[in-house]
C-alpha cells in the first residue's frame, strides 16, 4: 500500500472526497471513534476522512500511469528527388520571373509627399 505521504495533494483531495461522501451516506466507519471525539469534531464527514487516512486503513488505492520510456532513433526526412528536366523547367520559369519583374526601391519621404496630393503646408 502507497504511504499517504506519498500522496499528491490532487490525489489526496480525490480520496477524501470519495470517503466523506461515502460517510455521508451512512457508510460503515473503519476506525472506531469514541462519541466524544465525534461530537467534539461534530460528526462532520470529511475530519472523519481524513482521521481514516492518516490512519492508513482506508482501502482506496490510485493507480498513477507512468511514461513509457521509448528508445528511438530520430530518422532524417527523405529528399525528394526532382527529374532533371523538371528542374530545368523551374529555372527557366524563375529567370523569365525576374527579367519581367519590376525592381522595386525603397520609399522615400518625398516620394509619400507626392503621392498623397496637395498638402495643407501652402
Amino acid at each position: 500500500m502507497i504511504n499517504q505521504e506519498q500522496f499528491t495533494k490532487y490525489e489526496r483531495a480525490r480520496i477524501l472526497g470519495a470517503r466523506a461522501f461515502q460517510i455521508a451516506m451512512n457508510a460503515p466507519l473503519l476506525i472506531k471513534i469514541s462519541k466524544e471525539n465525534l461530537e467534539k469534531i461534530k460528526f462532520d464527514s470529511m475530519k472523519i476522512a481524513e482521521i481514516e487516512l492518516n490512519s492508513n486503513i482506508l482501502p482506496i488505492s490510485i493507480q498513477k500511469p507512468l511514461p513509457k520510456k521509448k528508445k528511438e532513433a530520430l530518422k532524417r526526412a527523405k529528399k525528394q528527388k526532382i527529374r532533371e528536366k523538371k528542374a530545368e523547367e523551374i529555372e527557366a520559369e524563375e529567370e523569365e520571373i525576374s527579367k519581367e519583374g519590376e525592381i522595386m526601391e525603397l520609399a522615400t519621404p518625398e516620394d509619400e509627399r507626392e503621392s498623397s496630393g496637395p498638402s495643407n503646408e501652402e
